[in-house]
């Protein structure tokens, strides 16, 4: 599995996608920074993420596209199946590469919590319950992206696929009041910022991060049993 992360993790930062995941990460964030901070006059670490979960439904499908679709298109995935290593090994080492690029996003963030200092006393808790719950719905998008790449050879495909149902997962809520319960966005959104860690919320991103890894390994292992 560490092979695969190794691989994976480098691919990222040997092509753009790694450093356009992470530019626009911190660029959007630091809109977001400004407005809080001189426009609002807040010194809350937690609203910034807030704000930045409409931007990852739309850049982590981006992340995730490649997983498995580029190996598909490339004559690549075969290799991967028949090499000696596991189903598990493969998916779940591509699941932790693409979540490395989020966290090291988030790492980069304290850039901006190191200033807020110089403007008021932020919450060092707050930030970081707000930063393990975005790291929760970043593996839950992850999961899902890594799931939608699995499918088809076709990144674009996979990014459609993966951003629609993202979007589905916000919005659908606002119309039907039962799905409210697997709203991902609301699951974080509705404690994490304010510091506050909610079982509830870690249960449901959590299963939907394991649901769809395992769903990712039936995929592949059906693969595999026809090579």
């Amino acid at each position: 599995m560490w092979a695969i992360i190794k691989k994976e993790v480098k691919s990222y930062f040997l092509s753009p996608i790694g450093y356009i995941f992470v530019g626009l990460f911190l660029a959007v964030y630091s809109i977001f920074f400004y407005l809080d901070v001189y426009y609002y006059g807040s010194t809350n670490f937690g609203n910034m993420f807030y704000s930045l979960t409409t931007i990852v439904t739309f850049l982590i499908p981006v992340l995730t596209m490649r997983l498995f679709a580029e190996e598909k298109k490339t004559g690549t995935e075969q290799l991967l199946l028949t090499s000696p290593r596991s189903v598990t090994a493969i998916t779940l080492g591509k699941f932790f590469a693409a979540l490395i690029v989020v966290l090291i996003s988030e790492v980069l963030t304290f850039i901006y919590y190191g200033i807020l200092m110089y403007f008021g006393d932020p919450n060092l808790v707050t930030a970081l319950v707000t930063l393990f719950g975005f790291t929760l719905l970043a593996s839950a998008y992850i999961a899902f992206g890594m799931f939608a790449s699995s499918l088809t050879e076709n990144q674009i495909i996979a990014e459609i696929l993966t951003t629609v149902v993202l979007l589905a997962l916000w919005f659908l809520p606002n119309f039907i009041p039962t799905m409210q319960t697997f709203s991902l966005v609301n699951a974080f959104t509705s404690s994490f910022p304010a510091g506050t860690i909610s079982l509830a919320a870690i249960v449901l991103l959590g299963s939907f991060t394991i649901l769809f890894i395992l769903l990712t390994m039936m995929v592949l292992q059906r693969k595999k049993s026809v090579k």
